[in-house]
């Protein structure tokens, strides 16, 4: 797997970053808006008490995510204590404190900071609690039991491909296309306190080099490495800003042209699709906005691929991912392995963590219905609204 090849050369870097919030889909909310938990309570169900602890509210997906792991937990007869942290890493290491003081079983961990639980994750095994880390591998740790994720690296090739897509260098079917290019692209990538965003840029890099090295693709600005590329916290309005500059010190005065934009997240994508309006092009890409990727259906972003102004996302369904996390958790509470279908590339720097690696797909505006509205991930009504009800 060529994450492996990645992670061999650049794990020194990459993995030496801690995590951060990352991208979604699904709505909802049982937020105490007071203090960003959900309520729990009450007697503990004969399952016993299982602490589940998510980044944020601020992204669509981890709301949902947080309510599908409490519903299948629940269904499982646990008693679940969901909380959000707000993207607040203190907040969330007290949060974790609360839960091993309250008594939980297991815990299921979306890291803000990897790192920074340490001494969550030591007095969990102290006290003989399994963990079970939530799409963001947790990284420095030997208390970290099992991994359940997409194939993030994949996730990567499959942005890079919809924007040759859209370019049309390539047909949806993978088939060469009838364009030849040359065409001027920006890149854009994940926080780099995500260990995810390194996967998923990773994956488009590889994608994409074969294209700028024959010349195919260029990207005007230079900026070509993660390091100028990424956004800190996957902020939208970073993203619009970093757009925006990129627009006025490479595509003025009619110097060059943009074609495509490569973005790892939704929420990035609509900044930059509003920095690129505000600047004269679209509003649509029939009428000249260049072609956006993106990924986690948010609900905003899958009305614009409808519209044509967004042209793809990556869907990766979080009711699956909550699913296995949920068998996971099931498993290790009963003294069972979870099963796991990759034991080689998900090392945190002390252990590699045995993981469940789910598939993705890609999004284009012909394939909303199918993918989308017909699996019930969302219906044809929130789509035409943008809103999720």
């Amino acid at each position: 797997m060529k994450a492996k090849k990645f992670f061999a050369a650049a794990a020194g870097a990459a993995m030496a970053f801690t995590l951060a919030a990352c991208s979604g889909g699904g709505a909802g909310s049982t937020e105490d808006p007071t203090d960003g938990s959900t309520a729990g309570g009450g007697e503990v169900s004969e399952g016993g008490l299982v602490g589940v602890a998510m980044p944020t509210q601020t992204s669509e997906r981890w709301i949902a995510d947080g309510e599908a792991v409490e519903s299948g937990l629940t269904d499982l007869g646990y008693e679940v204590d969901l909380q959000f942290a707000n993207d607040d890493i203190a907040t969330q290491s007290q949060q974790i404190d609360q839960m091993i003081t309250n008594g939980v079983e297991a815990l299921v961990i979306a890291a803000i900071d990897g790192t920074a639980i340490a001494p969550q994750l030591e007095a969990a095994a102290a006290s003989g609690i399994p963990v079970v880390s939530y799409d963001r591998l947790i990284l420095d740790s030997p208390n970290v039991d099992f991994y359940v994720t997409f194939d993030n690296y994949n996730v990567g090739v499959q942005q890079a491909t919809s924007l040759l897509v859209g370019l049309g260098l390539l047909n949806q079917d993978g088939s060469e296309g009838e364009a030849t290019g040359p065409f001027n692209i920006e890149l854009f990538a994940g926080s780099l306190d995500d260990n995810n965003a390194h996967f998923f840029y990773a994956g488009a890099m590889d994608t994409l080099e074969p294209y700028m090295t024959d010349g195919t693709l260029t990207v005007p600005s230079g900026q070509t490495d993660i390091e100028q590329t990424n956004i800190l916290r996957w902020q939208q309005e970073t993203a619009q800003k970093r757009m925006e500059d990129l627009l006025t010190s490479t595509y003025t005065g009619g110097d060059a042209e943009l074609h495509g934009v490569l973005s790892p997240y939704d929420g990035l994508s609509r900044g930059i699709i509003t920095a690129l309006q505000n600047a004269g092009y679209g509003p649509s890409i029939d009428e000249g906005l260049p072609i956006v990727t993106g990924q986690d259906a948010e609900i905003a972003s899958v009305k614009l691929i409808a519209d044509g102004v967004q042209f793809s996302t990556i869907f990766k369904d979080t009711r699956k991912l909550a699913d296995q996390a949920v068998v996971a958790t099931d498993s290790l509470l009963k003294g069972e392995e979870p099963e796991a279908n990759d034991t080689e590339t998900y090392d945190n720097n002390v252990k590699v963590v045995p993981s469940f690696l789910l598939e993705s797909d890609i999004i284009y505006e012909d394939n909303i219905e199918s993918l989308l509205v017909d699996s019930g991930y969302w219906t044809a009504d929130e789509i035409a609204s943008g809103v999720a009800e």
